[in-house]
């Protein structure tokens, strides 16, 4: 067994990443979105980092696993009353995470530090590692001029219509060491890029520079997974946002956003009959069970997910041959 590169974010992403992390354990480098990142209190918030940690570590919440299981609200009902937001409550434990990584920035260590001290003292093995230590800020471009994740998301409640996207400092961001030794590990047999939002989540990360090259010299096949299911986004606003951007509400078109990066794509069992105009477009396409409803689920779409990886790869070094 080789190792595994996943870029992730959201709860989907999160999901498969521990199915993942179930077959590889410390073979496994999860690139996380750090574009949503942002401020509050005073503290650095990194949702889609904490997303991935509590739900490696066996301890989100089934329903916000961008929180830990067992959260209270004392804190934000206090906030409240001396006149803090009122909305998006924020957990007592989740300020937790911001409040040590805002302390460990504010003394010169690194994102990918201090997340890594996290994974350790929570028993995580896996390398969880942000997509970039330098600051990357992705706003949506909406009629009144640029918003935030925060502030699209919470302030405005998703309603602004999306009419782009910018992926501020993305250009000037630099690969971590250790997400360049994770891309050209010897051993390495598969990048995964899970299920999640293309343009707020997975984009994100390839828009860090030079990231998209480093995927094309890995030399590992890259394989997709669907995040949109017969027309529909499972979670999140990802469906809104490719009509708005006019673009149509299918996996396909999710393939699409992934051209000449990606060889393989997961479609789900329901959109079976996309595969050939997927496959019309250079890119190898397998049909799955997506939705992953419990841990076997996820373990399940995992090994799928690796066993087309291999398949690829095969095909690729056959052509190679010829």
């Amino acid at each position: 067994m080789g190792t595994v590169v996943a870029l992730a974010g959201q709860i989907g992403g999160a999901k498969l990443a521990e199915g993942l992390y179930r077959l590889r354990g410390k073979g496994l480098a999860v690139v996380v979105n750090t574009g949503d990142d942002y401020e509050q209190f005073g503290l650095t918030f990194s949702p889609d980092l904490d997303t991935a940690l509590y739900t490696l570590a066996d301890i989100a919440d089934t329903v916000k696993a961008w929180e830990p299981k067992g959260d209270g609200y004392a804190l934000f009902e206090m906030l409240k009353s001396l006149g803090g937001p009122d909305r998006l409550p924020i957990g007592d434990k989740s300020l937790a995470a911001p409040l040590l990584r805002s302390g460990g920035l504010s003394d010169g260590r690194r994102l990918t530090e201090i997340t890594q001290g996290f994974c350790r003292s929570l028993g995580v093995t896996a390398r969880l590692l942000p997509m970039s230590d330098d600051p990357v800020r992705t706003h949506f471009l909406t009629d009144n001029g640029p918003v935030s994740f925060q502030e699209y998301f919470v302030s405005l409640g998703c309603e602004p219509v999306v009419k782009g996207f910018q992926y501020a400092n993305a250009d000037q961001a630099r690969v971590s060491d250790e997400v360049i030794d994770a891309l050209f590990a010897s051993d390495l047999e598969a990048v995964v890029i899970c299920p999640a939002n293309p343009y707020h989540v997975i984009r994100p990360i390839l828009e860090v520079n030079g990231m998209k090259e480093l995927l094309r010299k890995s030399g590992a096949p890259v394989v997709a997974v669907t995040p949109i299911i017969g027309g529909k986004a499972l979670k999140g606003s990802a469906a809104k946002m490719m009509r708005e951007l006019g673009r149509e509400v299918s996996a396909r078109a999710v393939a699409m956003e992934y051209l000449r990066i990606i060889d393989g794509f997961v479609l789900d069992a329901a959109d079976a009959e996309l595969a050939d105009g997927i496959r019309a477009c250079g890119i190898e396409v397998i049909t799955a069970q997506t939705i992953m409803r419990s841990p076997e689920d996820r373990v399940a779409l995992a090994q799928t997910v690796l066993d087309f990886a291999a398949s690829v790869r095969a095909a690729k070094a056959l052509e190679s041959e010829e």
